[in-house]
């Protein structure tokens, strides 16, 4: 219930951020772990439904409409000239053995899968995550071993999806900590220019708080499926004019020696 407290005072108070400045610096960093599992859920949501309906739709396309393939020492290999593009209403099936696609073609599509050259990748509602054939551990397998994986994948999708989720958690995490590290040097240069008191860790912990606000904005966006133009930039924006406004509320250098 602290925690959520201490979450809603970050929406809209400065003077509150400023104050959280004397909390153990473990709390900032357990808040930092909270902001980044809310920011996962709505993503995790989505891909677990995305998933489910990909690997339904996959598995029927691979065993009807894509050609033989097989892939030896990590290379994907086929008969075929050029790349293939399947459509179907819940996924897009990629293939490609002569190494024109890369992930970033693949990213382009809402749920997709893409069999390229050296690597799979899947794409559930625009989230990218690819994988080289080489991490599988295999010297060769072929289209039908691929069909009978994603015949077992659909009885491993619990597994699936909780080992997914804590990938792209991790990664919430360690984006969320590099941008606050970051957002603490900036708090530095403010303290200095403002003639304020206060240490790096005192400026860690501001910033942590300082997210809070676009960090529930753009998740709402994300639950919504509504896109943010210049995202990067405004989450930016705000999170930097908040640790301003934060850090002016922090006592001068002079004021403290009265």
């Amino acid at each position: 219930m602290i925690m959520w407290k201490r979450l809603l005072q970050s929406l809209y108070s400065p003077v509150h951020i400023a104050r959280f400045r004397f909390h153990p610096i473990g709390k900032a960093i357990s808040y930092v772990f909270f902001l980044s599992l809310i920011a996962t859920l709505p993503i995790a949501i989505y891909f677990t439904m995305s998933i489910n309906k990909m690997i339904g739709s996959t598995h029927q396309l691979l065993k009807e409409e894509l050609p033989p393939f097989e892939v030896v020492d990590g290379v994907l290999t086929s008969n075929i000239q050029e790349p293939i593009e399947l459509t179907h209403p819940n996924v897009t099936i990629l293939f490609d053995s002569t190494g024109t696609l890369t992930t970033d073609d693949a990213e382009r599509y809402t749920n997709a899968v893409a069999f390229l050259k050296e690597e799979f990748a899947l794409v559930a509602n625009g989230h990218v995550q690819s994988y080289p054939y080489a991490f599988m551990q295999a010297e060769r397998f072929t289209n039908k071993d691929v069909y009978e994986f994603a015949r077992t994948l659909q009885s491993l999708l619990p597994i699936v999806i909780s080992l997914s989720f804590l990938v792209l958690y991790f990664f919430t995490c360690t984006s969320k900590f590099l941008y606050v590290t970051v957002l603490a040097f900036i708090g530095l240069i403010f303290r200095g220019t403002l003639n304020k008191r206060g240490t790096y860790r005192h400026m860690w912990s501001i910033s942590a708080y300082s997210i809070t606000l676009p960090t529930i904005f753009f998740t709402i966006m994300e639950t919504l499926q509504i896109v943010v133009p210049y995202a990067v930039a405004l989450d930016w924006f705000v999170s930097v004019t908040i640790l301003f406004a934060s850090i002016k509320e922090l006592p001068s250098i002079k004021e403290a020696g009265h």
